[in-house]
């Protein structure tokens, strides 16, 4: 699959930033309206001036005063509503593009992700869309205003005197293409500003996640001096950029001084020639101001513009980011209903960022109903057959079929439906039972169900004493709630799905005796009619299966029913017993 270019990038930023035909005519009105209205108050003060010298009644200058006020107040007013409507529509424009962002990151691999920290990714999906959204508010207000301003200056300037306008045209266009090429030059600097933000943020999640750990072990130095060194980092970078943006403001700064002299200077020496009366050259003198408001705030706006393009660029890099597991055009699905079986036919896989084969043909089988332990020393392979089972990764070679269907012939939507996994570590969220039992799926969410799976795995006492039943909210990181009853609402999430195949990744370490004849108890009733695979840390959590496969350095190395291998005191399996003290006990 291609990927995307910038130009794709643009286009999916513009084309959620669009914010509708009528919103859009809306906007471009106000921005017309907060535009004209100071274009005509020099008009009334030019007439002002040579009524007063001309001596005309007082009357008369009292309501070319009030009129000037009134397009002062009616101005302001425009422009609060052109704020009003840019911050809105901006807003709503950044959260479709947060959205997408966020969908696309969803849908990446965890070949992608398991590089990259979530302080990173949060940073890549939200810290670059608000630069983003700054941005535009910046640029409807100050850059595209301005601009119209500069424009309407420049025709009414032309049409009072020639000469000047023609100089000041000339300026305008000076001073343009040299920010132009300025910006050039800033791009690179504010592109390497973010990423240094990305990486601190980064940093600082992994260390606040592990703050317990750190503190317990002593090694708050070494994470005060890595935090010193991203800080380093992120201040050399912004201060790169602030060197170069400051350069550039006070070059443009002394260019529009000497160019407002030149102009100022033309139009006193054509006012003394007598071809200019004092009102017109006043009027000359506001316009002069009003080009310069457009350049100061286009200037001020130089930084969000540089985040901003480098945000776009941020953008393009995630968005050009492709899934390594292909969906087939024309998906097989897995069958509905019943227990699956699971086949590994001479599977080997190696993770793409270093190639080294980590399982080297594994051939298992499993028929509908049968389960299946997976034994093995710490980083032999066990949790990546697991994986490929649930299709988080495809294998470099041979081929994972569940239900007789190779999965990569089969969508996800259809293996997330139809097979099933319970870790260790549960994730929980600040959100309420139900959704946290749903994932957020409004399909699944039918409260009667939703009883029924939580009285399954015994949490029907605990669902009681919740103060709000199915729409209690749990704390964030599941304040609250204990281990055993996180892991039973793990076990929930899988019976709602009623899966064929369930992936147990020793569901029930790190508890208590007690809660773990409560965990124990549910996954007898989850595996009941189902399809199993047990990875096991623990010898004595394998009473249950059928299958034993022992996994050492990524290969097969022993597979066959569980009893056999027990009765044969030659087996791996049945050594790995007596060692654990075992032997008499999983038989």
């Amino acid at each position: 699959m291609s990927r995307p270019t910038s130009s794709h990038a643009r286009r999916t930023v513009l084309r959620c930033l669009w914010p509708g035909r009528r919103s859009a005519v809306a906007l471009g009105v106000a921005i017309l309206v907060a535009t004209v209205l100071p274009l005509l108050a020099p008009q009334l003060t030019r007439d002002f001036v040579d009524g007063a010298i001309a001596g005309e009644p007082v009357r008369h200058l009292i309501t070319l005063a009030v009129g000037y006020l009134a397009l002062s107040i009616a101005g302001q007013a425009a422009r609060m509503v052109t704020a009003w409507l840019a911050s809105r529509l901006a807003w709503d424009g950044t959260n479709r593009l947060r959205e997408t962002l966020a969908e696309h990151a969803l849908s990446l691999d965890m070949g992608y992700h398991g590089k990259r920290t979530p302080g990173e990714m949060i940073e890549r999906v939200d810290g670059d869309v608000v630069a983003l959204a700054e941005f535009v508010v910046a640029f409807l207000m100050d850059v595209v205003a301005s601009l119209l301003l500069l424009v309407g200056v420049l025709v009414v300037v032309l049409a009072v005197d020639l000469r000047i306008g023609v100089i000041l045209v000339v300026y305008c266009a000076a001073v343009g293409l040299a920010m132009a090429r300025a910006q050039r030059m800033a791009v690179p600097s504010a592109t390497k500003v973010r990423e240094a933000f990305a990486a601190l943020f980064g940093n600082l999640e992994e260390r606040l996640a592990g703050a317990e750990d750190i503190r317990a072990n002593g090694a708050g130095a070494h994470v005060v001096n890595r935090f010193h060194q991203t800080s380093a980092d992120v201040f050399r970078a912004d201060l790169r950029a602030e060197r170069i943006g400051s350069a550039l403001f006070a070059g443009t700064s002394t260019a529009f001084a000497l160019g407002t002299a030149i102009v100022l200077g033309l139009a006193a020496w054509t006012q003394q020639a007598g071809t200019l009366s004092v009102g017109t050259a006043v009027l000359l003198f506001q316009y002069m101001q009003m080009v310069r408001t457009p350049f100061e705030r286009i200037i001020d706006q130089l930084q969000q513009y540089q985040k901003a393009l480098a945000s776009v660029a941020r953008i393009g890099e995630l968005l050009a980011e492709r899934r390594t597991l292909i969906e087939p055009a024309s998906p097989r699905p897995l069958p509905e209903t019943g227990p699956l079986s699971v086949e590994l036919d001479r599977v080997s896989f190696a993770y793409a960022d270093d190639g080294e084969l980590v399982l080297s043909d594994v051939n298992l089988w499993l028929a509908p109903g049968e389960t299946l332990g997976l034994v093995g020393r710490t980083g032999s392979g066990k949790t990546t057959i697991g994986r490929l089972v649930l299709r988080l990764y495809d294998p470099t070679e041979g081929a994972v079929r569940v239900g007789g269907v190779d999965l990569r012939d089969t969508d996800l939507a259809s293996v997330r439906r139809r097979i099933g996994v319970v870790t260790q570590d549960v994730q929980l969220f600040a959100a309420s039972v139900r959704d946290n039992l749903t994932l957020f799926r409004p399909e699944l969410a039918d409260d009667r169900r939703l009883t029924e799976v939580l009285t399954e795995v015994g949490l029907a006492e605990w669902l009681a004493d919740l103060p709000d039943g199915l729409d209690t909210v749990l704390g964030s990181q599941a304040s609250g709630v204990s281990a055993g009853e996180a892991q039973l609402l793990a076990f929930a999430r899988a019976f709602l799905t009623d899966p064929g195949v369930v992936v147990l990744d020793e569901a029930s370490s790190r508890l208590d005796p007690v809660t773990e004849l409560r965990i124990e108890s549910a996954m007898d009733r989850l595996l009941a009619g189902r399809t199993g695979i047990l990875i096991a840390h623990r010898l004595s959590s394998l009473a249950r299966v059928d299958k034993i496969a022992v996994i050492e350095d990524g290969r097969v190395v022993e597979y066959g029913l569980r009893k056999d291998l027990v009765a044969d005191p030659e087996s791996r399996f049945s050594r790995l017993l007596a060692m654990a003290g075992l032997g008499q006990v999983v038989t």
